[in-house]
């Protein structure tokens, strides 16, 4: 592929330009990937989730209390 900058190429060259990097890099994140079982995944997630203290606010009342300011 010739070297071009950027503002010399259309737009359709720029997308497909684009679309070829991500595609790279999605091929290269699968190659390096762990595959790793969706038990050992949920597990983490459970671990990993954050509750928050009771009393605490929920979502909705900080947004009510966002918008009524």
């Amino acid at each position: 592929m010739e070297t071009k900058r950027v503002t010399d190429m259309t737009v359709d060259e720029l997308k497909a330009l684009i679309v070829e990097i991500v595609d790279e890099r999605l091929r290269n994140k699968e190659q390096r990937s762990e595959k790793r079982p969706l038990q050992e995944i949920f597990d983490s997630i459970d671990r990993h989730r954050w509750t928050p203290p009771p009393g605490a606010k929920s979502s909705l009342e900080l947004l009510r209390e966002d918008r009524d300011r």
